[in-house]
Order: C-alpha cells, then sequence, then structure tokens
C-alpha cells in the first residue's frame, strides 16, 4: 500500500489574503513574520490550526494568518481555547493576547488555563500601554507612567506576566523580543513543540503610545549589556564583551565582573528542565536596569495535560455505561409538567 506524500508547506501557505491593519513600524508585524516561517515547519496543515484571540490589536492576528480562526471576547480566548481543545485534542491551538486583554479582564481565565496545562501554546505580547484603546496605561505599565488616563503618573505595581506563569505552575515559559527575529522564532518552535500549556511573553514596541519602552533591549550599542540570553546547561554571560556574568549566593543573584577574576565554573548555570522552579522565578525577578532582563526558555518540563485527563475521564465513562443518549438525559431524573 503506498503511502501519499504529504506537501511541504511554505510560509505563504499561512498568509491570508486580508489587509494588515496594524499601524505601520507596530512590533506586532515582526511577531506575525516570525510565526508565519515557524508554522510549516511544524508538520501540522492550515486546517488542522486554530489561533484564537481576545480584544485589543495583538487579537486581530487570526484574521492574518490562513487557518481556523476565533476573534472571541475580552479577556476570554483561554477559555474558548480550553473548550477548543478538549473537545478537539486533535488541533493546534495558540491563544494570541495583550498585556491588557490577557492580565486585566483576562487574568482570570489566563491563570486558569495555564494551571490546568492545556496544551495550547499562549503568546503574550507585552507593549505595556493600551494600544487599540488609544494609549491608557495597562497591568505591566511601570510605576509612575504618565498616560492619557494617569496624567501625573500610574500608582499601580505593574504585573510581571512570567513571574504570573510561574505561579500558577506553568510547564514551559519563555520571553523573547519582537526585533530579535532569530530569537522570536527559535522561541516560538520550542513553545509548539512543548507537550502543554506554552507560555511566551513577547516584549512588543508599540511606536505610536509607547515608542522605546524597550529600547534598552533592542538598542545595538546597549542591548549586549542590558539582556542575558538563557541557555539550557550553559553559564549566565552576558556583555558586550562576554565579560560579565550572573552569580547565585544563597538566594541572592550578583553580577560579576569576569574580565576582574570572577570565574565561569562559579556562575549560575541554567537549568531549563529543573522540575523545581524556584531558579526560574529568580530570573523572572532579573529586570533592567538592575540587572541584565533574561531572554528564552525560563522552563520546559513534562506534567499531565488537562486536555488529555478530561477525555481519558470520558473514555473510561463511555466503557462503562455506553455512549449516552441526551435526549433521555434530559427526560430522566427530576422532571415535571407545568400546566396552565
Amino acid at each position: 500500500m503506498s503511502s501519499v506524500a504529504l506537501p511541504v508547506l511554505k510560509p505563504d501557505d499561512f498568509a491570508s489574503d486580508q489587509d494588515i491593519r496594524w499601524c505601520p513600524g507596530c512590533g506586532d508585524y515582526s511577531i506575525l513574520a516570525q510565526m508565519k516561517k515557524v508554522l510549516p515547519t511544524l508538520g501540522v496543515p492550515p486546517e488542522k490550526t486554530v489561533f484564537v484571540s481576545g480584544i485589543g490589536c495583538s487579537s486581530r492576528f487570526p484574521y492574518y494568518v490562513n487557518t481556523y480562526g476565533i476573534h472571541s471576547i475580552h479577556g476570554r480566548a483561554p477559555a474558548v481555547a480550553t473548550g477548543l481543545k478538549v473537545s478537539r485534542p486533535e488541533l493546534s491551538v495558540w491563544v494570541v493576547t495583550g498585556d491588557g486583554d490577557g492580565l486585566s479582564i483576562g487574568g482570570n481565565h489566563l491563570i486558569h488555563a495555564i494551571r490546568r496545562n492545556l496544551d495550547i501554546n499562549i503568546i503574550l505580547f507585552n507593549n505595556q500601554i493600551y494600544g487599540l484603546t488609544k494609549g491608557q496605561y495597562s497591568p505591566t505599565s511601570p510605576l509612575g507612567k504618565v498616560t492619557k488616563s494617569t496624567p501625573v503618573g500610574s500608582v499601580d505595581n505593574p504585573i510581571h506576566p512570567l513571574s504570573v506563569a510561574l505561579g500558577c505552575e506553568a510547564t514551559f515559559v519563555a520571553r523573547s523580543i519582537d526585533v530579535h527575529i532569530k530569537h522570536l522564532g527559535m522561541v516560538l518552535k520550542r513553545a509548539a513543540e512543548h507537550r502543554g500549556t506554552s507560555f511566551v511573553e513577547v516584549y512588543q514596541n508599540c511606536n505610536v503610545f509607547n515608542d522605546g519602552a524597550f529600547e534598552w533591549a533592542t538598542d545595538r550599542e546597549t542591548k549586549a549589556d542590558h539582556i542575558v540570553e538563557l541557555e539550557h546547561n550553559k553559564p549566565l554571560v552576558f556583555g558586550k564583551n562576554r565579560d560579565k556574568g550572573i552569580r547565585l549566593d544563597g538566594l541572592q543573584l550578583q553580577v560579576v565582573d569576569l574580565a576582574a577574576g570572577a570565574r565561569t565554573d562559579d556562575l549560575l548555570f541554567h537549568d531549563e528542565t529543573a522540575p523545581e522552579p524556584t531558579l526560574a522565578h529568580l530570573l523572572a525577578r532579573m529586570r533592567y536596569p538592575d540587572f541584565p532582563t533574561p531572554i528564552g526558555i525560563f522552563r520546559d518540563v513534562a506534567q499531565p495535560m488537562y486536555d488529555q485527563l478530561v477525555n481519558q475521564q470520558i473514555e473510561e465513562a463511555r466503557q462503562k455505561r455506553g455512549t449516552g443518549n441526551l435526549q433521555a438525559l434530559f427526560e430522566s431524573a427530576d422532571t415535571w409538567t407545568v400546566t396552565a
């Protein structure tokens, strides 16, 4: 019996015919471009792929990929994706959300999707502002941020997305930056390959309402000193001359100078597969300007998946009690007739 060769997919196979309606220069274009490069490498055809979004600039994403898509309601994309993945476990399901959509009204839905460890991919675009509604402060805006809704500065402590994800026992946690295209592509591919919930934060520039929010991480002259790329089983080394490192002293992280005598062997070696997420938590708390901000894979571990466990329970019930009859269920147990 001859096998049928699957067609070789290309980025254009995942490009829709819709006009892209993001502002010129928006970081979303880069994320979309890298996603379209990664999707053909996964071996999943467009008709088996679904993008689910909520509300916001990032949530226009399903229109711009030639797959199935659901543009849902504000903050509810994780809930919609949960129902979809449980009922159609063979599909590759992606949630695209933003810092406002996912961490404000959608915060509760997000944390429960993560803690359940559904086999879905959650990509959170973080530009530290509400872009679609024209420049109000968001849950990730830094303290003191002046916006249209905080004219004398925000007094809200910001949410740090990776800390939230790790606190929910996320099995895959990563961060990248919109213009670090090779790194972003690598992270998206690793997220797709993970079994369970993958949570990826992408620093994304809003060049209209919050331009330059991450310039320290993207400027050619400064980025090497302000970010550290996490690599599994390798020491945390950074700097334009690769002469700085991160050392662990008890439960305190320290920046050390390799040129001044600090030894590479004494540095913290990254282990993305560590079952206990304590070190991942510490890394997630490293932030500019006090520390270099880590990018890469913080955690990648295997745990039971919610959608798989639910479908196992359904199958076990079916084996014990048969397929069942919905009409018979409606007419069983406590029923009554209302007469005039």
